[in-house]
């Protein structure tokens, strides 16, 4: 959530050398919202403070006539036409907070709605054509022979099976079996060993299912209400991704100074309904209802949290660097980007069954949004609390990366060559043959 009070003070951001309310503004332009929205928030917080103001000034009037009341029935005399006048007055009053609770409301609603303010470093565009690339790692793979896609290679190993999920669950669901769970297990735990022996990540085990408190600490609620996974008639919702129960962790405490940055790291079943992606990557692994990804996830003190941003983003792509992936790093221009993050850095990897680049993780600051929401601060050596940044990414997405290792290391046959630094973690499994 963004703060009502940067936008009417409206004070000159550095490295954009603007205002807050022209930047901003620009930002939901290039977002594809509508402008008009930070005007609306502007007159509701205005005129909440005109009520406020109003009732505040009524109860000090109201003290004012109780203490006039007192003395005049001390002294015998009639009160009772202050009394009809503080009656009247208390009326007004209540009227007034009944007023107030509206415009509260229809305040917070649209501010709980509303995009984080972009960094001035993300590039301004309306869609992926104006994503920038920043690096790329490694080559394209060269066949000798006509490729398969995941979904054929799995099938004929017997090691993915999606008729008979669909069968026991429903569409975008899929079973892995033998060699193909070992190799998902595998990813899986190589890639949390890295991040907890390399990367200095503290391992976390999460519930998976948190509550709305929750979900809207995140961000995903109220806007993604529709892409969860809801448990039936209560406030409980299974995890969309780990960042949910990581982030608020520490909702509503206050951390020392000295103890940031903190790194934490989970690996978890993820849940999406994906409402709005009907009919898009259905054949597959790469967009299901439930998937295992590893997340990164860090506090950090707003001075250093772009740094940590960086530092975050390499350990991503230090996983796709050990298992020899061609990939790219793109950084989202405004009107791609996930709407709780300032700047946000997506790894692409080469899919040659796709013939094309696909995200694989996608790396985000989200400076105060997210902390603002939940309530997560620290307290600066002789200061007064604030707010930390949250940064998180994909370290990586297990089935992605899984379709990634089945693509690129097939062989004429139709076995997979298992990448050497996955082969500890699967027995010293050369390749899956049938």
């Amino acid at each position: 959530m963004i703060d009502i009070k940067k936008i009417e003070k409206n004070e000159v951001i550095p490295g954009w050398e603007k205002g807050y309310k022209e930047v901003y503004r620009s930002c939901l332009a290039n977002r594809g919202e509508d402008v008009a929205l930070v005007d609306r928030a502007l007159e509701y917080n205005q005129k909440r403070k005109e009520i406020v103001q109003f009732v505040e000034a009524t109860k000090s009037e109201q003290n004012k006539m109780s203490q006039e009341i007192v003395k005049l029935k001390k002294a015998g005399e009639d009160a009772s036409g202050i009394l009809k006048e503080m009656q009247k007055l208390s009326a007004q009053g209540k009227e007034k907070g009944k007023e107030l609770e509206g415009v509260e409301s229809e305040l917070n609603n649209l501010m709980q709605t509303l995009p984080n303010i972009c960094h001035f470093e993300t590039p301004m565009g309306a869609s992926e054509a104006q994503n920038v690339e920043k690096k790329v790692f490694g080559e394209k793979p060269s066949f000798d022979f006509k490729i398969k896609d995941h979904v054929d290679l799995g099938e004929n190993l017997g090691i993915l099976d999606f008729e008979t999920a669909g069968k026991v669950t429903g569409a975008r669901f899929s079973y892995l079996k033998g060699k193909g769970a070992l190799l998902e297990r595998a990813l899986t735990q190589f890639m949390l060993n890295m991040h907890t022996i390399d990367h200095a990540y503290e391992e976390i085990s999460t519930p998976f299912i948190v509550n709305a408190t929750s979900m809207y600490g995140t961000g995903q609620l109220p806007k993604f209400k529709d892409d969860a996974f809801q448990v039936s008639d209560t406030d409980f919702f299974l995890i969309p991704t780990a960042e949910v129960p990581v982030t608020n962790y520490y909702a509503k405490e206050i951390l020392a100074e000295e103890d940031l940055p903190k790194y934490f790291v989970a690996g978890t079943p993820c849940f999406r309904s994906e409402a709005g992606s009907y009919g898009k990557d259905t054949r597959g692994l790469f967009r299901q209802h439930q998937f295992i990804k590893v997340e990164l996830m860090k506090f950090a003190h707003p001075d250093n949290s772009y740094e940590e941003h960086e530092k975050l983003t390499q350990n991503a792509e230090k996983v796709l660097e050990a298992l020899g992936l061609h990939y790219r790093r793109m950084e989202l221009c405004t009107g791609d980007m996930g709407y709780g993050a300032a700047k946000c850095f997506d790894l692409e990897v080469w899919l040659p069954g796709q013939d094309q680049f696909r995200e694989i993780s996608s790396c985000s600051n989200f400076e105060d949004f997210q902390a603002r929401r939940a309530n997560i601060r620290f307290r600066p050596k002789g200061g007064k609390p604030q707010f930390v940044h949250t940064i998180n990414g994909s370290g990586l997405a297990v089935g992605r990366t899984l379709i990634a290792v089945l693509e690129n290391y097939q062989n004429k046959d139709g076995s997979i060559e298992v990448p050497e630094v996955l082969r500890p973690y699967m027995a010293g499994l050369k390749s899956i043959t049938l």
